[in-house]
């Protein structure tokens, strides 16, 4: 068990903020701006110097690629409202055009500091030996290579596109980058205008030959301009410039399609040609040029970016290089539960005997994939049901259910259309299971289906057993390598009952009339989790101990966030875990005065959502109520998803969840940001001289914390107050 002093500090004293009223918007902070609060966390871990060089330039990366899906998302769909004249305000009292006021603000500021961390990062990789070099930085050797590198592996997919009236502006796709060139022909000083689109397949970093052990490397757009006389003979350039467009790629879907899957395939064309949301464009272009470029793509002033630097910042995780592990995350390998070990690798041997909960990535997710593989080759398995919002591109979960409904066994896969940026591959995997023999169901047009549910239907004896497979994260192999998720297994007949049931709803659209031991949104959840929230406040006025920890993705329901505000207010002591978006002010007199928050951004991504409720016996007691969901408190989960909340009945799995996964968490500071009540992260406080206590490195290097699948109590090493433990 733990020692769990550290959990029952007493909250910080509440703050007075007269500008914020209890009962009005200010009560709410803004999901965009705290989204973009996020994204800046991301960024700083690209500064933080305890983290290996080459990890830094991966959460740069990181924090390029999630600011364009910001931007083709939710700044699109700001836009269209602001377009269209919506004025009506979020949760926090702003409307469309200011959210995109202050959003603009932000994210200039965060382009702008992205350049700087660069800046930074490669001199460190020059002193590690590693160079992004420009064109001035070669010798002749390096040319010579090049000039056969840019023959024989670019010159054949480049497309150079004169502009003039029998050459109309071609379209940029989204994420397109291009090179603008002005130019003049030599012999009569002919001016010429021309657009040299960089292919996407081609990688946007070139490796140049070592010099002195020295790893060298030069971007496309430089080899590019290296040569321009092979793509432009008889032409030299008097300016040029690069740029790189953000299209909208929200999806539309028309509610009263025939056919689902044709018409998501139609509208992922839409989506290349969406409206321009942003362009980039360096600075110091040529006014005539980006004047062009303006006009031909429609965008206004506010929607174009100078960039003093490098555009396309996203493309930087070329540069995570496996040859420098001495630059990189020392290596980890997940763990093999013990029990399944046991059991010598048979996965419904080792759920029988008990309830298993795994904890990813320490524990490895191949015990999923080996769970369907087994149940695939079992001749005892007669079904065999799925959903699926993400996988890999060459799934291995796929792969199991295809030989199971070739081997003749009963498969139906509820294959999610509508998961952003994967549908064109769930649109491919479908197909695939169609063919193997698979009913392919897609669930509801009006709402996606997150829920992360697996049921194997196995004969035994007489008797027919549903071994099920609930989680938090997708069934995705590679993801699960970086995401902390949980995995819970069990043969229980009223959680395999429930499964069913959720499944007949998918694919039959019959509701169920009572669920046993499960919540499901959009019918339920909300409602369970606001009277669950109610009870602890009941406790608080009744004098008995009362308190939640609840730890998520996102926490932006306004009904959930005023039943917390609430339960506070009458005692309830809450700690909340919110890794990206926390619409929630806490620590606020006469609002929140008895909430904390924090957020975790380190080696891996916090993925898991739980959450604990003390239930009148106060946490981490035996008493406590645990569930874990696949739902964030976010009013798309809650009321237009499909997703699931389980609540954890075998008290060595709750032991697992609260006193080792949650306490852990709340315990971190080395990776922690604290959220003040103005909607500011801090980075958690470390007391000088102490080793700040690290989450993820105390899992790693813990192997016996669950590594049986939900320990027992004797198992369980101490997790104690001392910063230092682990």
């Amino acid at each position: 068990m733990i020692d769990a002093d550290f959990l029952n500090s007493p909250v910080p004293s509440p703050v007075d903020l007269p500008d914020i009223d209890p009962a009005g918007p200010s009560r709410f902070f803004n999901r965009e701006l705290s989204w973009l609060g996020f994204n800046w966390r991301v960024l700083e871990e690209a500064e933080n110097t305890a983290v290996p060089l080459l990890e830094r330039l991966r959460f740069l990366s990181i924090s390029a690629t999630n600011l364009d899906e910001f931007y083709t998302v939710r700044v699109a769909g700001l836009r269209e409202l602001a377009k269209a004249g919506k004025t009506k305000p979020a949760a926090d009292g702003l409307s469309p055009a200011e959210q995109l006021v202050r959003i603009n603000e932000d994210a200039r500021n965060l382009m702008a500091h992205q350049q700087v961390v660069l800046g930074d990062l490669r001199r460190l990789m020059l002193d590690s030996g590693i160079a992004i070099l420009s064109r001035d930085d070669l010798g002749e050797d390096d040319l010579d290579y090049l000039g056969d590198v840019f023959l024989h592996k670019v010159f054949p997919v480049l497309s150079p596109l004169a502009i003039d009236p029998a050459h109309p502006f071609p379209f940029i796709p989204n994420l397109g980058f291009s090179l603008a060139l002005q130019l003049e022909r030599k012999r009569d000083r002919r001016p010429l205008q021309a657009l040299l689109p960089i292919p996407h397949q081609i990688d946007r970093f070139v490796a140049v030959p070592s010099v002195n052990g020295q790893s060298r490397f030069l971007p496309l757009e430089e080899l590019l301009m290296v040569h321009l006389e092979r793509l432009f003979p008889g032409y030299r350039a008097t300016g040029f410039c690069t740029f790189r467009v953000l299209r909208d790629s929200d999806l539309e879907v028309e509610e009263e399609a025939e056919d689902l899957v044709r018409e998501f395939e139609t509208a992922l064309k839409r989506r290349r040609r969406g409206e321009v949301v942003r362009l980039k464009i360096s600075s110091g272009a040529p006014a005539q040029l980006k004047s062009v470029i303006m006009r031909e793509l429609r965008v206004e002033g506010d929607e174009v970016i100078e960039v003093d630097g490098l555009i396309g910042i996203s493309a930087l995780s070329e540069l995570v290089l496996d040859s420098r592990p001495d630059l990189l995350w020392p290596r980890f390998a997940p763990r093999v539960p013990e029990r399944v070990q046991d059991h010598e690798g048979d996965m419904f041997a080792a759920i029988r005997q008990k309830d298993m909960l795994l904890h990813h990535p320490y524990e490895t997710f191949d015990m999923v994939v080996r769970f369907l593989q087994q149940a695939a080759r079992d001749p005892d398995v007669v079904a065999i049901k799925q959903t699926l919002y993400r996988t890999s591109k060459n799934s291995p979960i796929v792969e199991a259910l295809c030989e199971a409904a070739e081997e003749g066994k009963s498969v139906t896969a509820l294959v999610e259309l509508k998961a952003r940026f994967d549908e064109a591959a769930n649109i491919q995997q479908s197909r695939r299971l169609e063919r193997a023999g698979a009913h392919v169901v897609y669930g509801f047009v009006d709402w996606k289906t997150h829920a992360k549910i697996s049921s194997v239907v196995r004969r035994e004896g007489d008797n027919l057993v549903t071994y099920s497979h609930f989680g938090t994260g997708n069934y995705h192999p590679i993801t699960a390598r970086i995401y902390t998720d949980l995995s819970f297994f069990t043969c229980d007949a009223e959680l395999g009952r429930d499964a069913t049931r959720v499944f007949n709803y998918l694919s039959g659209y019959a509701q169920p009339e009572r669920l046993e031991n499960l919540s499901i949104s959009p019918l339920a959840m909300k409602k369970d989790l606001i009277r669950m929230i109610g009870a602890e406040a009941e406790f608080a006025r009744a004098g008995r101990p009362a308190q939640i920890w609840a730890k998520m993705n996102s926490i932006i329901e306004p009904d959930i966030i005023d039943a917390l505000y609430e339960a506070g207010q009458d005692g309830v002591k809450i700690d909340l875990v919110v890794r990206g978006i926390c619409g929630l002010r806490p620590g606020i007199k006469g609002l929140s005065p008895n909430i904390r928050v924090k957020s975790i951004v380190g080696r891996f991504l916090e993925h898991s959502r739980i959450v604990c409720f003390g239930n009148g016996y106060g946490l981490p007691s035996n008493g406590a109520r645990v569930f874990f969901s696949s739902a964030d408190w976010m009013g798309r989960n809650l009321g237009r998803r499909v997703e699931t909340l389980v609540e954890c009945k075998t008290q060595t799995v709750k032991d697992q969840i609260v006193r080792q996964i949650m306490a852990a968490n709340l315990h971190d500071q080395a990776q922690s940001w604290v959220m003040q009540p103005d909607g500011r992260f801090l980075r958690a406080e470390v007391a000088e001289g102490t080793v700040p206590f690290n989450c993820h490195r105390f899992f790693m290097e813990n192997p016996s914390l669950s590594g049986r699948g939900s320990a027992g109590a004797s198992d369980v090493p101490r997790l104690t107050h001392d910063p230092q433990a682990g």
